[in-house]
């Protein structure tokens, strides 16, 4: 068993299958939920059951938070805030890299270390190798707590910001649902004909693959500011084509939402006189801030 206990402060999915990697890889685990029944559970399993938030935070000198969001994490913290001095906090909790920073500097008025996590992973791939956990905020928690962080996931250390392991988990999740929205769609126009998902679905896959290459040809471009190297098919023939995805889908009975929205960005970069370029352009027209 580690020598260094470890507190897991809410067990949903995702906070029970934290919870069982820690106590798998032997650390002294206590645990905490709103719900006492959720904690108990765990006790047959190795766990000590905090009948507080306080007792929680005071068991462990490295405290784990995974809750709802931002509001149920400092519903939860703000009572107990004296008890946070000198503890180191990961908090693992969804949210936007504001809230990572407001979050950082909380925890900093209490006295404690600070560290936020994106977990990249849903809960049965927890303490697999499919699994990681993005982190930023205080390197020394990160150093310190890394055996217990390692037992979890692959552990990423980003930087002393505590907003960049926000940041990217939310950019992460939107190239995945950005696909999701495709795939759906996909899905959809075949099924307008009857045709089985399960049947499309290898050639699918295939032509996906072969696309993913576009993941870090269009990085090239966008921090070159180059748009116009190497490009194959160019926006402009792109654009004159997505509005047949668009016809086809009304046509077929299927309704274009998911994909509606790209084409008049396309169109209105070649309006600009960028139809020569790649379609990675686009990023160009997507920033609401200098």
């Amino acid at each position: 068993m580690s020598d260094t206990p470890v507190t897991v402060l809410g067990l949903g999915d995702m906070g029970t299958a934290l919870a069982r990697a820690l106590l798998k890889a032997g650390f002294r685990t206590t645990v905490w939920n709103r719900t006492a029944a959720k904690a108990e559970a765990l006790v047959p399993e190795g766990a000590l059951r905090a009948a507080t938030v306080a007792e929680a935070v005071e068991a462990s000198p490295l405290v784990v938070v995974c809750l709802l969001d931002h509001d149920s994490v400092r519903d939860t913290l703000d009572p107990v805030a004296r008890v946070l001095t000198g503890k180191a906090v990961a908090n693992l909790t969804s949210g936007t890299p504001r809230q990572a920073r407001e979050m950082a500097a909380w925890a900093a008025d209490q006295g404690a270390d600070y560290l936020d996590g994106g977990i990249m992973a849903v809960p049965p791939m927890i303490a697999t190798p499919a699994a990681f956990v993005l982190y930023s905020g205080s390197r020394e928690v990160f150093d310190a707590h890394r055996a217990a962080l390692d037992a979890l996931a692959r552990s990423e250390y980003l930087g002393e910001d505590a907003a960049l392991a926000s940041l990217h988990d939310i950019a992460l999740l939107s190239g995945m649902y950005g696909m999701f929205t495709g795939i759906l769609h996909a899905y959809a126009l075949i099924r307008s004909e009857d045709i089985k998902a399960t049947d499309f679905a290898p050639l699918l896959g295939r032509w996906l693959n072969a696309m993913s290459g576009a993941v870090a040809g269009y990085a090239e471009k966008i921090d070159s500011g180059d748009h116009a190297r190497g490009v194959v098919s160019n926006l402009a023939m792109q654009s004159a084509g997505f509005g047949h995805l668009i016809e086809a889908a009304e046509e077929q009975g299927v309704s274009p939402e998911l994909l509606s929205p790209l084409g008049p960005l396309m169109a209105r970069r070649v309006a600009d006189g960028h139809g020569h370029e790649d379609l990675s352009g686009l990023v160009e027209l997507l920033r609401t801030r200098p």
